[in-house]
Formats: structure tokens, C-alpha cells, sequence
């Protein structure tokens, strides 16, 4: 590398591990790290039959740490004093309580054991009331409807329903807390080494798609309808934020104590955080009209449109349209699906356990060969599902699934909805039940694309990014075929990690604007999947089924629940 390159540093947090790359300004990797999170791994603060999931923030700053040092050992000392960035993504909504310095709670010896002073994960629906209360008062009270920026409908995944929920069931929490914040927000306010939760930069991304942050509403909502709300919310709008920013704006520069631990220089950029899929849409070279797919536990599905071709189209039940949330200048639109890959990995996890307990309980191996034994069955089988779902030859089998086991994120987010599968016989074996899963997420997918044109958004192609898209060609065939639409794949493995270090680089000046950063740092698509015209009006007759099998489900479930009011 010529010692005139300038490179900067990408840092992407995700579910199970967070992962770094350093790169130049021509998007050459030159170094990659991951970290899995050692609590997180050991299950440690959550519950999953309660759906609670929660992060300890000594997981995220062990991370932090670890991936950063390690991607500047596999550089020379010369590279490591060119680094001029370095810019974060985190899933969202993660909030946490902060006291007035902006420590997270669980980082004080009087809450380090505390669920509830710990980041809550994006996928925690311990909220749905507080969620529907939410939406219920945006809609009845006097004021402004809060909601009508996220789709007109609030989520248990996000960041007032968590922190409400947080405050009515632990009040040594509630008291303890000076303020709440995003994991976006605070890992830059961590490198930055401010100590005034007031000096954090807020992300636009996330202020303005989880916290109903709004020009229209003079930032948050207002101090009556959160105490009409409840009253415990008084004068928490006050310790939050006014003003929200967007990631090509510098957080502020990277501490002493944090240049010394890894050896950069003291005029290193911080750039403003903002959401994975964010991020990544950019690392994907995200164009207007191209609904971006980010697809790994849960999918993010990101699309970029002019000012002036949104206007005053609010489209309902997506998670919200945001000035500057993806690439500053243009609305960035969200929707999604709670579980993605999680379905497969549940399905997974159904046949791998009690295999794996038969095995450990067996007498016939040593205890080294149980432990490989089991590994390469996790490791091999969801592989092994996709071929037996790939051969076989009917595309419909009879059996219909609906991919809501964590709920349902959009259209019209509903995180009360289950899971469930239909059609099973004697004859429905693995590989055509996990068909049905995957063909289920598929649909999902297209339910989403069918809001967004209904509500009069079109969509030019599909970019498929992360994970799934990279590793599963069954998956994203079979997504082909459902929407009819071809998908083309970023060439990139760690693509969330590659759009934050495109606006580290914008952020530290490298780059007039994060679309010049995209151009001259992208990597462009690899494989390219087109749809099988022999399957797809199949898929279509199939998803009628699934559409109305899931609306049997959910009248079914919201009876149910109202009953138990």
C-alpha cells in the first residue's frame, strides 16, 4: 500500500458477533476481524418462551476492542497511522438506560446483573401493550399522529415501547436513569470519550425510524402526549435529544485513551452511527428504486427515493420514511421481516437437539468425538434441508407455512402473530416441511414488495445483501421465483461493515458526499437470480394460500388476545 492511501475503519454490530474490516478508499479489504459475544453465545439475560433478549454492554465493548485490535495487528504500523475513520452500524432498536455521563446501567456494580439495565436486542417483543398503547393514543388524542412516518403503526421492537415497558416493571431502573439511547449512538459516543450524555450525536436513522423523531413535530413527541401516555415518562424528553444527524457528519474524534489502546493517531474521525441495514444498503450500492435486502436472523429491506417523487405519499404499515436515514439528500424507506433466517435455524435447532442429546448420551464415543460429531451436524444441516427442499421436483407439495414465528415486522407490524403450517401428512418429511418454511419467508418477502407498489412505490430490482444472500442459492432462487423479479447479489461478505467504513470516509473528508464514497469504494454484484417462468405463476396460486391461511391465523390470534384483556 502507498504510504499516500488513506483507508478507514468499518464496524458492524450484529445479533450473535460484532466484525470489523479496515479498507482503502478504493474499497480494498485489508484486514477483517469477528468477535462472537461471549454472554450472548452462553444465553446469558434472556428468555426466550418471554421473548426477552438482552445484550450485556461488556459483550459490545469486548467486541469492539478485540475486532479493531486485531484488524490493525494484520497491517503494517505505516497502514495503521493512515487509518482517517472509523464509522459503526448496530441493529436497532437496541436501547439501553444511560446515567448522565452516558453509561450504560448494566456497566454500574449495582445493575451488572439486571436484564433490564442492558441493551434490549431488536428482536425483544416483551412491549407489544406498551407498543399498541402507542399507536392506539397517536391516533385519538388532540396532537399530531406520531405514527404517521413509521407506517401508522408502533412496534414492540422499538425504542419508546421498550423503554415504557422498561419503566413500568422495574422501578429501580426507572429511578436509576438519567436517559436511554440507541447502541448506534453510544459505541461512537464510546470512541469519542465524551462523558455528557447531552454531547451524543443522535442518528437521524434511528431517531427518525424507532423514536418518531420528526422535523414536522420539533424532534420527539411532545411532553403532554408522552404524560398522556403514562406519567412516568415526565421529563425524559428533556434528558433525550433535540437534534438528530446523519452518518456523513462527524461524532466527534477518537479519544486519547481509545488512540492509545490501539495505536491511531488522535485525529481519527468518529462518524454518526445509523442501523445495519442502513449501512449496508450503502455497502450494497443501493439506486433509487432498488429495494435493498439485507437478510441474515431478520431481513431489513431499504429502498432510496427522490424528495420530490415521495412528496406527501405516506405508505402504511412499513417501519417508516426518513429524510437522510440511508443516503443524506434522498427519503430512505424501511420495512422488513422479524425472522428470516431464524426460521431455518429454529427448524434446525427442532432436529438437532434431541439428536444431540441421544449423542451425549452415548456410550460408543469418546467424549471428544460426541463434540465434533454434534458440531458438523450443526454446521451441515441446514445445507443438507436446502438440497432434499431443492430436489424435490413439485413446487407445491400441499403444505403451507407462514414465516411469522417472531411476529410479523411489515406490512402492519404485529408481533402478537405465531408461526404455523398446514397441510401435513404422514408423507411430509424435512425437506419438504423446511420448503415450506423457505417458501414461507419468500412470501413474506413479496408482501412487502406488493405493500410498497400498492401504496404506489415501484420497484426496479431487487439487491440481495448479507448472510443469506451470500450462502444460500436455494433461498434466493426460490425468492426469485416468488416475486417474479431477478436479484443480484453484492459481491461483498461483510457489506453492513463496508457502508459504515463508506461513511467513516465521508465522515473524515476522504469523500465530498457517501455517494461519491459508494462509487469509488464499491465492489459491484456478483451472481445474478432470475426467476423460472415454469414456477412462477405456481408461486403465485401458492401465495393466494399463504395470504389467506395467515388471515385465518391472525383473526384467530387478535380473538385470543382480547379475550384475555
Amino acid at each position: 500500500m502507498n504510504s499516500q492511501n488513506k483507508c478507514v475503519i468499518g464496524i458492524d454490530y450484529g445479533t450473535d458477533s460484532v466484525r470489523s474490516v479496515l479498507v482503502d478508499v478504493e474499497g480494498n479489504q485489508l484486514a477483517e476481524a469477528v468477535h462472537n459475544y461471549s454472554r450472548w453465545s452462553d444465553r446469558l439475560y434472556c428468555d426466550s418462551t418471554e421473548n426477552r433478549f438482552r445484550h450485556h454492554p461488556k459483550d459490545y465493548l469486548e467486541g469492539l476492542e478485540a475486532t479493531l485490535q486485531a484488524v490493525l495487528d494484520q497491517v503494517s504500523d505505516e497502514v495503521v497511522q493512515q487509518v482517517q475513520g472509523i464509522a459503526v452500524d448496530t441493529t436497532g432498536s437496541t436501547p439501553v438506560a444511560v446515567d448522565k455521563t452516558g453509561t450504560p446501567l448494566a456497566l454500574i456494580d449495582e445493575y451488572a446483573e439486571n436484564p433490564n439495565a442492558m441493551f434490549i436486542l431488536w428482536k425483544d417483543h416483551t412491549a407489544v401493550q406498551e407498543a399498541k398503547e402507542i399507536t392506539d393514543l397517536s391516533k385519538s388524542w388532540d396532537g399530531p399522529d406520531y405514527t404517521k412516518y413509521v407506517g401508522g403503526i408502533y412496534s414492540s421492537e422499538w425504542f419508546w415501547a421498550k423503554m415504557l415497558h422498561t419503566i413500568r416493571n422495574d422501578e429501580e431502573i426507572r429511578d436509576a436513569a438519567y436517559s436511554w439511547v440507541e447502541l448506534c449512538d453510544w459505541v461512537p459516543y464510546e470512541l469519542t470519550g465524551k462523558q455528557d450524555v447531552h454531547e451524543m450525536k443522535r442518528s437521524r436513522c434511528a431517531a427518525g425510524h424507532k423514536a418518531l423523531w420528526h422535523d414536522e413535530f420539533d424532534g420527539l413527541p411532545s411532553e403532554e402526549f408522552l404524560t398522556q401516555l403514562d406519567p412516568k415518562l415526565a421529563g425524559i424528553r428533556d434528558r433525550l435529544f433535540t437534534e438528530s444527524y446523519t452518518s456523513d457528519v462527524p461524532a466527534g474524534t477518537i479519544s486519547e485513551e481509545w488512540a492509545q489502546k490501539l495505536g491511531l493517531t488522535e485525529d481519527v474521525t468518529i462518524g454518526v452511527g445509523a442501523f445495519d441495514a442502513h449501512m449496508g444498503a450503502v455497502g450494497g450500492e443501493i439506486e433509487p428504486y432498488y429495494l435493498s435486502r439485507v437478510m441474515g436472523t431478520s431481513t431489513c429491506d431499504i429502498l432510496v427515493a427522490p424528495y420530490e417523487d415521495v412528496e406527501d405519499n405516506l405508505v402504511q404499515g412499513i417501519c417508516g420514511q426518513v429524510d437522510g436515514s440511508v443516503i443524506p439528500g434522498m427519503i430512505g424507506l424501511e420495512a422488513g421481516q422479524s425472522a428470516f433466517g431464524d426460521v431455518y435455524a429454529w427448524f434446525k435447532n427442532v432436529i438437532l437437539e434431541p439428536f444431540a442429546q441421544v449423542i451425549e448420551e452415548s456410550d460408543l464415543l469418546t467424549e471428544d468425538q460426541k463434540q465434533k460429531l454434534i458440531q458438523e451436524a450443526d454446521d451441515k444441516l441446514i445445507g443438507q434441508l436446502s438440497d432434499q427442499a431443492a430436489a424435490i421436483e413439485d413446487v407445491d407439495t400441499g403444505i403451507v407455512a407462514l414465516d411469522w414465528l417472531n411476529g410479523r415486522r411489515t406490512p402492519d407490524a404485529n408481533q402478537l402473530l405465531k408461526g404455523a403450517i398446514e397441510g401435513l401428512d404422514l408423507g411430509s418429511d424435512a425437506g419438504r416441511i423446511f420448503k415450506a418454511l423457505a417458501e414461507a419467508t419468500c412470501f413474506g418477502a413479496k408482501a412487502i414488495v406488493e405493500r410498497f407498489q400498492d401504496e404506489g412505490i415501484k420497484i426496479n430490482g431487487i439487491i440481495g445483501l448479507g448472510g443469506v444472500a451470500k450462502k444460500s442459492p436455494y433461498i434466493m432462487q426460490t425468492l426469485a421465483n416468488v416475486l417474479g423479479m431477478p436479484i443480484k447479489i453484492a459481491k461483498s461478505d461483510q457489506v453492513c461493515a463496508t457502508g459504515a467504513a463508506m461513511f467513516a470516509a465521508t465522515a473524515a473528508g476522504i469523500f465530498e458526499d457517501v455517494s461519491e464514497a459508494k462509487n469509488a469504494m464499491g465492489k459491484g454484484f456478483g451472481e445474478i437470480y432470475k426467476p423460472e417462468s415454469s414456477k412462477v405463476e405456481r408461486y403465485e396460486e401458492l401465495y393466494q394460500q399463504y395470504k389467506s391461511f395467515g388471515d385465518i391465523i391472525e383473526e384467530r390470534i387478535e380473538s385470543k388476545y382480547k379475550v384475555s384483556q
